[in-house]
């Protein structure tokens, strides 16, 4: 089998299983470990998978930057945001993440909500700025221009003195065993210090960010309470996360 139709092959068997190890794909194909690993090798750098221990999960698309990401304004984003915000409740300390669905959700706040909303998004405050009787607490530290958040040492000694009720999370990738994950190893740090400072974390996940990965495990999926997506998910999708434990929520 040429390089080319074994590189396919693995895609194929990504698109159907949703996952590759490496040590049976050899098998199958009569092949080295070796060959196989270094099949995943090219094919995580081309960015088609996420290579992990003994082998592969499909890769997160979720990689533009974030102006590009803000111009697109989906149906599915909007009515995620509309369901996490319905969530929030009066007096309620709310940690809203960074990222143009956390932005959609400061959106869809009533004006008349009075609540304190901590971000380490300036983006998210900015958004804010027009709700009367919402204080917002924005965490201030090393600004990540891909995301446009802060992160760092300043922002996670400002959040060890905050404990809220909720964190709104927002991610790249949820896989059931692989956990929920990010493309950068700062913000991954950022998002896990903002769920442990909250009683519950729900994460905002549009459909094509179930079952795949990116590079940096942010914590598993079972120390959330619920996971956000749209209506039209399939159940296949969401099946093996309610196995967990995790509630579902569809927007």
């Amino acid at each position: 089998m040429l390089t080319s139709q074994r590189k396919q092959h693995i895609l194929k068997i990504l698109k159907e299983k949703g996952q590759v190890i490496a040590k049976s794909l050899a098998q199958e194909l009569e092949l080295s470990e070796d060959t196989i690993r270094r099949d995943l090798r090219e094919l995580a750098k081309e960015g088609l998978l996420q290579r992990v221990h003994g082998g592969a999960l499909p890769a997160s698309v979720a990689v533009a930057d974030f102006a590009t990401r803000q111009t697109i304004a989906s149906a599915a984003k909007i009515a995620i945001a509309k369901e996490a915000a319905s969530m929030i409740q009066e007096r309620h300390i709310v940690m809203l993440d960074g990222g143009t669905t956390a932005v959609q959700v400061a959106r869809q706040l009533p004006l008349n909500l009075k609540v304190t909303i901590v971000t380490h998004s300036p983006s998210v405050a900015v958004e804010l700025i027009n709700h009367p009787l919402a204080d917002v607490v924005l965490i201030g530290g090393k600004l990540f221009k891909h995301s446009v958040v802060t992160v760092g040492a300043v922002a996670l000694e400002q959040l060890s003195h905050i404990r809220a009720d909720t964190y709104f999370m927002g991610v790249t990738g949820v896989h059931p065993e692989a956990g929920l994950s990010t493309g950068d190893l700062e913000e991954a740090y950022m998002k896990r210090a903002l769920s442990e400072r909250a009683a519950e974390t729900v994460v905002l996940a549009s459909h094509e960010k179930l079952g795949v990965a990116s590079a940096y495990v942010i914590m598993p999926v079972t120390e959330i309470s619920t996971l956000v997506v749209e209506k039209s998910t399939p159940e296949s999708l969401l099946e093996p996360f309610k196995k967990l434990g995790v509630g579902v929520a569809l927007a």
